[in-house]
């Protein structure tokens, strides 16, 4: 109970900084971001910054999740990948707007962490460790990916993960700082491109990766 007030604070400092999205700001005012991060932080848990998880990885600043979750442009039941589980509030976040969740996590000990507490908090999601600039072919075409790290060039195998009409939400620039991209796919070989505000992200990791 001591943290509604906080998340509710939270929420309403995302809508000062532009998130419009009602069932993002919901999902936010919902899901408990101090159960994804270590007990001794749990007191900054509303504030909206990053904070460590553990193995040089963050759990995201609130608006940053809110952001991404809002470029993505979903409709309830739509299926989502997500490259980069972390410490599962992404993850949860989605979920609880409705979405049907495949996640990709490339450090065993934060896919175990994370799955067992998205089960815990009775969020049903499809959980994979493994190199997540490959996508996920087995549960493909999404109708949104989000990627949680930066990149430095868009991995083609999440563009043809995509159904026709899907969007691709990825941070792409050096180590520094990224640039928040949108790619939608408009035909089998064709791609519209949006570029939105600069970020910063921990690098994402794998064969198209860093």
């Amino acid at each position: 109970m001591k943290f509604t007030a906080p998340r509710h604070r939270l929420v309403a400092e995302l809508q000062e900084k532009g998130i419009a999205d009602a069932r993002v700001l919901k999902a936010v005012g919902t899901v408990p971001r101090e159960r994804f991060i270590d007990s001794a932080l749990a007191h900054r848990a509303y504030e909206d910054t990053a904070l460590p998880i553990g193995l040089k990885q963050t759990i995201s600043q609130p608006y940053t999740v809110a952001r991404q979750s809002e470029l993505m442009e979903l409709a309830p039941g739509e299926n989502v990948l997500e490259i980069g589980t972390g410490s599962g509030y992404q993850c949860a976040i989605l979920c609880e707007m409705g979405q049907k969740v495949f996640s990709v996590e490339r450090h065993e000990e934060l896919y175990r962490k994370s799955g067992d507490l998205l089960r815990a908090l009775g969020y049903r999601a499809e959980l994979k460790c493994g190199d997540g600039t490959l996508g996920w072919s087995a549960y493909a075409p999404y109708d949104a990916i989000v990627v949680t790290a930066g990149a430095p060039v868009v991995p083609d195998a999440l563009l043809q993960q995509l159904v026709i009409g899907g969007r691709l939400v990825i941070p792409v620039g050096d180590q520094s700082a990224q640039a928040m991209l949108r790619l939608r796919r408009v035909s089998p070989t064709e791609f519209e491109e949006e570029r939105f505000d600069g970020f910063k992200f921990v690098p994402l990791i794998g064969k198209d990766g860093w």
